[in-house]
């Protein structure tokens, strides 16, 4: 969320954002905020001129009553309650004011970054830079549910009567590979000087609000029937949601913290759930990485993040590169974000395994999370990225360790996790 002073000053810099994320149809709300802003400053002003008001012709009273002038005291004294009863009229046109103008500013998109490229959506989205070589072997790679059925380490059938569609059971060696990465990946955060966390896998629902759109909400979010809690869709929600309307000592930044969870999306749209495989489910798990840092240091942050998951992928034999979110691909919070991607040898492409944002003070000012230093109070930028959702990342594990004969290399890295196992067999 913008800061109201900004838009109310900069509404054509505001502007030309939205059409840079091709969102033409919410231009309407900046003069809508700004005239609501206008309003509700009007109404204060009034407020307290009326207060001001009271309190002189309060003190006039004593002066009139010591002067003999009882009459025009009582005079006075009675036309107080007129104040009083237009204080209250203005004071109860505020709450409804205020939550309208909220509302408005939760839709308005965050400024982005002047470096990212401009786009309508992710077919726009601009490579970076690879890291590692892609190969295709000369032998066929088959698509990954059949590699993990080999090892009989997949069923979806019984998730599908237990579950429904869009969630699986791993078994066996498979199970215990996805385990090793996420184990490594809390290993690999912790020795980057990051703080381990586990958080709570629900929140409420204006700690929701705080962290993502209302267009994000709706297409991710599983609600709790009958309560204010939400499954979390990433431990992301949750970790800058612990620091909600808290100050944090200026000394302590940069928090960097690294959380496992669960996480759970409907993941409803054009893409859908995938029948066989595990590309898109509803259920997955995560190592995600925080950051809470000042807003010059947010950058700085965002450029060694990114490089962490590339440097993870790297260690287990996977070639990435990073692909650079262009402004209509960017959620209305972000200021700048880049795609991890990881090489498929099957399909000879990359896919998305991780996603690095900066969301300046969008997320700070929604939740109210401050830092104080010697010039003041302000708020702090908050910084994102995952280190590894599986099963998405076993899936690049998978297809880059695949050997012809069927079996997996365990990445060497990986070896200390999987009780010093250097390949895995098939079963069949």
């Amino acid at each position: 969320m913008l800061d109201i002073k900004f838009v109310r000053e900069n509404p054509e810099v505001v502007k030309e954002n939205i059409k840079k994320k091709f969102q033409d149809e919410k231009l309407p709300l900046v003069d809508e905020v700004i005239a609501l802003d206008k309003e509700i400053r009007a109404i204060k002003t009034e407020v307290e001129a009326l207060k001001a008001q009271k309190n002189k012709d309060s003190k006039l009273i004593g002066q009139l009553m010591r002067e003999g002038k009882k009459d025009e005291a009582m005079n006075l004294k009675n036309s107080l309650g007129g104040y009083d009863d237009k204080i209250k009229e203005l004071d109860d046109k505020l709450p409804s004011l205020t939550e309208e103008l909220q509302k408005k500013m939760y839709v308005i998109p965050n400024i982005v970054d002047k470096s990212v490229p401009v786009g309508k959506d992710d077919s726009e989205n601009v490579e970076n830079e690879k890291f590692g070589e892609p190969v295709v072997p000369n032998y066929e790679i088959p698509y990954h549910a059949d590699i993990i059925a080999k090892f009989d380490g997949l069923d979806k059938d019984s998730a599908g009567r237990t579950s429904g569609n869009g969630f699986y059971y791993l078994c066996g060696d498979i199970a215990r590979l996805h385990s090793a990465m996420l184990s490594y990946a809390r290993d690999f955060m912790i020795n980057k000087g990051f703080i381990y966390c586990v958080p709570p896998f629900m929140i409420h629902s204006d700690v929701v609000t705080g962290v993502m759109s209302f267009a994000e909400m709706e297409g991710m979010m599983y609600k709790i029937q009958g309560e204010d809690l939400y499954l979390i869709g990433t431990s992301e929600h949750s970790m800058i949601g612990r620091f909600k309307g808290q100050i944090i000592k200026e000394e302590d930044l940069p928090l960097k913290l690294t959380s496992y969870s669960p996480c759970f999306r409907k993941e409803v749209g054009a893409h859908g759930i995938e029948e066989r495989g595990l590309y898109r489910v509803h259920q997955f798990e995560k190592e995600e990485m925080i950051v809470i840092c000042k807003p010059e240091d947010s950058m700085d942050y965002y450029n060694k993040m990114w490089s962490y998951t590339v440097e993870f992928f790297r260690s287990l034999d996977v070639p990435v590169r990073t692909l650079e979110c262009c402004t209509g691909d960017l959620a209305d919070l972000k200021v700048k974000s880049c795609d991890v991607e990881a090489w498929s040898p099957r399909q000879k492409k990359y896919f998305e395994v991780g996603s690095c944002s900066t969301l300046g003070d969008a997320q700070s000012r929604r939740l109210g999370i401050r830092t104080k230093g010697k010039d003041g109070t302000y708020l702090v930028h908050t910084l994102n990225n995952t280190v590894v959702a599986s099963p998405r990342g076993l899936i690049a594990v998978i297809e880059n360790n695949y050997n012809e004969d069927g079996s997996i290399n365990v990445p060497m890295a990986l070896q200390p996790y999987m009780g010093g196992l250097k390949k895995l067999t098939p079963k069949h």
